[in-house]
């Protein structure tokens, strides 16, 4: 149960809780608060994976989100999930996790082979390899590469939401990322002031640097306790912040331990969306790597990391390891180790002198100072260790089973630099820190460049007090509160890179990518000298762990490449997110239905029961049909019924935008390509709005109900854009317009009642309106009474036949709806649905989606006298390019088959029968003729309107099909539009 390397319970781990759990194939156990990676150390294995290119052997390296080479797939009643790190999974019984990027196994991959012929596959190496013969692209270099490409396994989840999660919004005086000693102390302060503070903190437990000093557990116990008890701070533990989005906007990430997953129905994760007006960065530093050979052995892991497993979970990542240190805080892990018992082989300092080294020297631990590392040697629990002097003499091997390392600590500033911090080069810790405006918040402790755990607590507390002042309520001083001293320490030497004339083999500068010194030396030859080209060039710093512990190191190499100061190198911009995020924890619980979830008109239920089958356009389930009969015959009986009497269809789906305001009529004609603001009131009119590329958005009718009162009508599916596009102008370019836009879609009904006899049913119910042609002419609209409803009564038509809309508010749909039927049962009303007026709108040339498809033009469709002469619009510029008018587009027509008894197909290509193999364009719309005689259809024909009246092949090759087209106008039913004025 403990483990080869297992000397005690640490302080997360639960000696009488065993747990079980399997890693490629083979049991182990481990104890109740580890992580996979402790639980592997504590088991004796060094080998966990197999690096991204040349499938080197890799082991673990650090013991947090920051590791680069651990990198694991967790297998579970749902599926595969790859790319997870052993150091934050949390071990649990049954966990079965496998290994990747190997084949057919982790001790032999095949795919070393790479390794072998590094020299060929240099960085960049794919820009320069696979450009001849032009055809083996995408039938082998293309395939090979995606193959190739990948850490882990993806396989398809069972059930419709195997990963649960949801998305909290949370607001805050303060946000403090970070937990340690900074952090810890900084809520303390804001709380006891009563500011609402989030403490936001990666790690499973609350601490960060003082969990790993015992003389710190006792002041952290009464931090966390008046914490807890402070009503308006919260505390997050394994919440990690990915991102700062400006604004107090920020994105968290929190992970629930297995214990809540069980406890909230298989819960996983919860994104919070944290709105804060001010943040304090608490987030700490990284320990860095250095490049030398063999730095990437197994058994190579970062000195921190090892004081983090035996102080927190009393695995010792080695019985007899190497250090390689050049600063006095990495000497904590080697005083940690000499007091568990465990012999040091000795430490290599490039320092000749160190108050830390002096303390080691003290206690018989040899320290070779003014040394280096030039190479190691071996793999698994055997290691060599050559060193050499800072003149490059050879001073001798050391025989290890384990090696730390310690390059100095860089400052966590991702998040910082994403609200716009500035970085700074501080000599003194051999790093950047970075300086954030006041108003945006503070950072604090080793985030800012203050080590030292005393330092950090007294910085957070400083930095606590600053945002209090900044908002208005300053903290008073408080006595100062007895802390375990920081230790003396000698300045850090900075040491990136070791090259001696001995040291051969691959140094690398990131562990994931198999980036290595050498490829950052050949970027800056091939011209990449600015950091982030040569981080595109070589991938440096683009693997799951951002270059967290290697990134500056690889800037180092570019500076003494380039012959210039590494400040002026700097570092590449870091972007959201901080780490991996799975889409499932993005997404929360907006999956399946709940992504797109149904919306339902008012009258539904009605709908159903009438044996309707539903469509979804946009977010709303339409009505399509009035019969579960397959094929044509019940929606022509639908269409038939509106063009010979009269039908009724559901339009409450359509968008619907009240605007209002004195500037409503002058936004309009800024929104709309056609004037609005000469409108009559009581009045409708057609109009069409295009986008910035001068392309058409969409359509509808725009009534004037009032002098600074409209209603905009806009399609079914662009609904939700259309409102947005309206918003997004009205704010950004439009301010100086007094306008209020709301969406009431969902406050009205409306109904569409049309053909010859509408007018005689619309009269039965609406009172007091007079419906005459003369009285209430075509376009007309006005407020109404309607079955004892006040509505909005509007004559206007899109099936081609004298029409009318009427409007309700949504409450009152079933029973205005139930009268209409009534007064239309003598004339023999039907209720119809989207298939039929499709056919009715088709037959009369109206457009819809099919047409207005986002690469269309107010030219293509015959919209073009629609454009006003004056005054600006939205796309007026672009809409006059030469090409938009150009007369060889895709123009809009109709078309017929020659034969009547042949059908349209659509999507056929239209084609000369001449050229068959070059299409002239396609059929957009079709269906059988309601009216006409055989299949009519709309299409987008190239200089189409010059075509009306040729012959052309309709040809479908899905279906084997061809049909003999007439080209003709699309207005094919009634192009005068004598029915609609009837």
């Amino acid at each position: 149960m403990r483990g080869p390397h297992r000397l005690a319970p640490g302080l997360l781990t639960d000696a009488a809780r065993p747990v079980g759990f399997c890693f490629d194939g083979q049991r182990m156990r481990g104890l109740a608060g580890d992580t996979l990676a402790s639980a592997l150390l504590a088991n004796g294995r060094t080998l966990v994976g197999r690096s991204f290119k040349y499938h080197r052997p890799r082991g673990i390296v650090t013991a947090g989100p920051e590791e680069p080479c651990a990198l694991v797939d967790v297998i579970g009643a749902d599926g595969r999930e790859p790319n997870r790190l052993a150091t934050t999974l949390a071990l649990h019984d049954g966990l079965v996790a496998e290994s990747q990027n190997r084949w057919p196994s982790l001790r032999f991959d095949a795919r070393a082979f790479n390794d072998l012929v590094s020299r060929f596959l240099p960085a960049g190496f794919y820009y320069k390899t696979f450009m001849a013969p032009s055809w083996a692209w995408e039938r082998v270099y293309e395939p090979l590469i995606r193959r190739a490409a990948g850490l882990g396994r993806l396989d398809a989840n069972a059930g419709a939401h195997p990963a649960p999660a949801e998305t909290l919004h949370e607001h805050a005086d303060v946000l403090v990322v970070g937990g340690g000693g900074a952090g810890l102390a900084a809520a303390q302060r804001l709380g006891e002031r009563g500011f609402r503070v989030i403490l936001a903190e990666q790690d499973m437990v609350l601490g960060g640097g003082t969990l790993l000093d015992a003389r710190w557990d006792a002041w952290r116990q009464g931090v966390c306790d008046a914490l807890g008890a402070a009503a308006r701070v919260r505390c997050l533990a394994r919440t990690t912040v990915l991102g700062a989005y400006g604004h107090g906007v920020f994105g968290a990430l929190q992970v629930l331990s297995p214990a809540e997953t069980l406890q909230f129905g298989g819960l996983r994760e919860r994104l919070r969306i944290i709105r804060a007006r001010r943040v304090l960065f608490a987030t700490g530093a990284v320990e860095r790597l250095i490049a030398f050979p063999g730095n990437d052995t197994p058994g190579v892991m970062l000195a921190g990391a090892a004081l983090s497993y035996l102080r927190r979970y009393g695995v010792a990542a080695g019985s007899r390891p190497a250090l390689f240190l050049n600063s006095d805080q990495a000497y904590d892990t080697l005083f940690a180790f000499a007091a568990a018992g465990i012999g040091c082989a000795g430490v290599i300092d490039p320092r000749p002198q160190s108050l830390a080294a002096d303390r080691a020297r003290a206690a018989a631990i040899e320290v070779h100072g003014g040394s280096v590392i030039e190479a190691v040697r071996g793999r698994g629990t055997a290691l060599r260790v050559q060193i050499a002097r800072l003149d490059g003499r050879a001073a001798g091997t050391l025989a290890a089973d384990s090696l730390l390392i310690s390059g100095g600590y860089c400052p966590q500033t991702a998040l910082a630099v994403q609200l716009g911090a500035t970085l700074h080069w501080q000599q003194s810790i051999a790093a950047f820190s970075a300086q954030l405006p006041a108003a945006i918040g503070r950072l604090a402790g080793s985030a800012r460049g203050v080590f030292g755990l005393a330092a950090a607590v007294l910085d957070g507390a400083a930095a606590a007090d600053a945002i209090a002042a900044d908002l208005g309520r300053p903290i008073a001083a408080a006595g100062a509160r007895p802390l375990p001293d920081d230790p003396q320490v000698t300045p850090i030497a900075a040491l990136w890179e070791v090259r001696t004339a001995r040291a051969r083999g691959k140094a690398f500068v990131d562990l994931q990518n198999d980036v290595t010194s050498a490829d950052v030396r050949l970027a800056q030859r091939e011209g990449y000298e600015h950091v982030e080209h040569m981080k595109r060039y070589t991938t440096h710093g683009m693997a799951t762990d951002q270059g967290r512990i290697g990134g500056l190191v690889g800037s180092a190499v570019l500076a003494q490449a380039r012959g210039v100061a590494l400040s002026e190198v700097g570092r590449s911009k870091p972007r959201p997110f901080a780490q991996p995020v799975a889409f499932a924890a993005l997404a929360g619980s907006e999956v399946g239905q709940h992504l797109k979830p149904w919306r339902r008109v008012p009258l539904h239920d009605w709908h159903q029961a009438a044996g309707a089958s539903f469509v979804p356009t946009g977010l709303w389930m339409r009505p399509l049909v009035y019969s579960r009969q397959p094929g044509w015959e019940p929606v022509l009986r639908e269409a038939r019924a509106v063009r010979r009497s009269v039908g009724i269809t559901d339009v409450s789906t359509l968008g619907k935008i009240d605007v209002q305001g004195p500037g409503a009529g002058q936004f309009l004609d800024f929104i709309y390509a056609n004037t609005f603001s000469t409108l009559p009131v009581g009045r409708a009119r057609y109009g069409i709005m295009l986008r910035e590329d001068g392309m058409l958005l969409d359509d509808g009718t725009t009534t004037r109900l009032g002098p600074q009162h409209f209603i905009v009508t806009t399609t079914t599916a662009n609904a939700a854009a259309v409102l947005e596009h309206m918003e997004f102008h009205l704010q950004a370019v439009c301010p100086q317009f007094d306008v209020v836009l709301t969406d009431v879609g969902d406050q009205w009904a409306q109904f569409a009642l049309a053909g010859p006899r509408s007018r005689e049913v619309a009269a039965a119910v609406v009172a007091d309106l007079e419906l005459s042609n003369q009285a209430f002419p075509f376009m007309a609209a006005a407020a109404a009474i309607i079955a004892g409803v006040a509505g909005r009564v509007f004559r206007i038509s899109f099936s081609g036949e004298l029409a009318y809309e009427l409007a309700v508010p949504a409450r009152h749909a079933p029973l205005v709806w139930q009268a209409l039927l009534a007064a239309g049962a003598p004339l023999g009303i039907e209720a119809y649905g989207l298939d039929a007026l499709n056919s009715l709108r088709i037959e009369k040339g109206h457009v819809t989606g099919a047409e207005l498809n986002g690469n269309t033009s107010a030219d293509d469709l015959g919209f073009t006298r629609m454009l006003k002469r004056h005054g600006d619009f939205i796309g007026r510029v672009l809409s006059q390019r030469a090409g938009m008018t150009a007369p060889d587009r895709l123009q809009l027509v109709g078309v017929r088959p020659l034969d009547a008894g042949q059908r349209l197909r659509n999507g056929s290509h239209l084609v000369a029968r001449e050229a068959r193999s070059t299409s002239l364009g396609y059929v957009t719309s079709s269906t059988p003729g309601v009216e006409l005689d055989g299949w009519v259809g709309l299409a987008l024909l190239a200089a189409g309107r010059q075509r009306v009246g040729q012959q052309l092949l309709g040809v479908s090759p899905l279906h084997d099909e061809q049909v003999e087209l007439r080209i003709v106008s699309p207005h094919m039913l009634d192009p005068e539009n004598a029915r609609v004025r009837a």
